[in-house]
């Protein structure tokens, strides 16, 4: 079968690669040539890791391939994935602009029966709007089915989430594009995968519910972990107790500064504006924004209140991106709170085994390390603030020798304070108001 994902973003690019390690024929689009000419040539626009490997496996065997003329690419498929950009507007709504330019261009090119499929994160009635804007725009009257296929990729384990998902996600009402779906995702059988199917308005909801709750689970923990310092209790055992509840778990139930990235924040906005629009407000919801928003600033004055005044201190970051394994910093807490902490008066020495690129273009005035140590040389305090691997384990005598003062504030709970006090360094974490034996 012969597939075309149109945008070779984040979303379009795993979507391009995993599919073509299925067996499947795929053909990339995108307008922006410079992008397309350096996947030609084997240079991946993102950092995520072991798609390199894969893009290039595949196009060494001739099933993936790059590029700018979408009218070919339609023509040539089967089925044709969105998976362009949806950024927020001022009032939190997705901006649909992308997404409606592509479903125009893809009425211009229909020479016969297509499967018209949204990967990108859409609010409800996207698919019936799609459906109107092809249906007017076509040149010849020709068939064509609507599905909404969301993606649950995280970013640093895409690779493996589109390989082993935990579901997948189909929504139409046409039997025979369920059965193209079912096609594409054949190799996903033999290990058992979920599948839903459904319409396409619950699979469009099923996204946004998704992402919702998880980051209600972040801002209740992070909650918890407020009052766990005020009342003297531990938020990691209060996490563990809880988490080990099957109807709990213990996943997202972890402290720190708050949720970042591309998906959540966009996605609890965009949920909150879809159910405004449609007369019901999800106070839930707009609380856990509320609460992820607060989170920031409530990390900001425990450094101050660490630390005391910050003017002319020098405070050494430990990682920029929003999480691991990536070199998003979209709505990244480390970005907000450095700038926080840069406008009272510190100078700011960072590192990040990735993002420093990135950061580089919106922040200024930041020294950018080669490593923890170089990062914390000469440092009134380290503050960890993304959890890389290659952070979880440093160096601690040879960390506290580089600093000005042994302070070491750790916003993702890595280490503990007894370990860190034996090696001579004054501790804060996050929710952790009682010392554990």
């Amino acid at each position: 079968m012969n597939i075309a994902v149109i945008g070779t973003g984040y979303v379009g690019l795993v979507t391009g690669a995993c599919f073509a390690e299925f067996g499947v024929h795929v053909t990339c689009v995108d307008k922006d040539q410079d992008k397309i000419a350096a996947l030609q040539n084997g240079r991946i626009p993102i950092y995520e890791p072991g798609l390199g490997e894969l893009v290039g496996k595949n196009r060494a065997v001739g099933r993936l391939q790059f590029t700018t003329d979408i009218a070919s690419a339609i023509r040539g498929a089967l089925a044709v994935f969105i998976a362009v950009g949806t950024p927020p507007r001022g009032d939190g709504s997705a901006n649909l602009a992308y997404v409606e330019a592509v479903a125009e261009t893809i009425a211009r090119h229909l020479d016969g029966y297509k499967v018209i499929v949204t990967k990108s994160t859409v609010p409800v009635g996207t698919g019936e709007r799609l459906r109107k804007i092809i249906g007017k725009n076509l040149k010849e009257q020709v068939d064509f089915d609507i599905v909404s296929n969301p993606e649950f990729l995280r970013e640093g384990a895409a690779i493996e989430d589109f390989l082993r998902p935990n579901r997948v996600v189909i929504g139409t009402g046409s039997p025979q594009a369920v059965a193209i779906m079912k096609d594409l995702y054949r190799p996903l059988y033999l290990i058992e995968t979920p599948f839903i199917v459904t319409d396409v308005a619950t699979a469009e909801l099923i996204k946004y519910a998704s992402n919702a709750f998880l980051a209600t689970k972040i801002s209740f923990i992070n909650e918890m972990a407020n009052l766990c310092e005020k009342v003297g209790a531990d938020v990691h055992l209060v996490a563990r107790g809880m988490g080990l509840d099957g109807r709990i778990g213990p996943k997202f139930l972890h402290p720190g500064p708050g949720y970042g990235g591309s998906c959540l924040p966009k996605d609890t906005i965009a949920l909150a504006q879809i159910a405004r629009e449609a007369g019901c407000d999800l106070d839930l919801l707009n609380a856990v924004i509320r609460v992820n928003a607060k989170q920031r600033s409530v990390m900001v004055e425990k450094i101050l209140q660490a630390l005391g005044s910050l003017e002319g201190k020098t405070l050494g970051v430990l990682g920029l991106a929003f999480k691991p394994n990536t070199d998003d910093i979209r709505d990244s807490p480390a970005i907000e709170i450095i700038r926080a902490l840069m406008k009272s008066g510190a100078k700011i020495r960072a590192t990040d085994p990735a993002a420093m690129a990135e950061a580089r273009k919106i922040l200024g005035d930041v020294a950018y390390c080669n490593d923890a140590y170089d990062t914390a040389r000469d440092a009134d305090a380290v503050i960890l603030l993304t959890e890389w691997n290659e952070f979880r384990n440093l160096d601690l005598d040879r960390l506290r020798q580089s600093l000005r003062q042994p302070v070491f504030i750790d916003l993702r709970n890595v280490y503990d304070e007894p370990r860190m006090s034996r090696a001579g360094f004054r501790y804060i974490g996050v929710g952790r108001g009682a010392k554990t034996a």
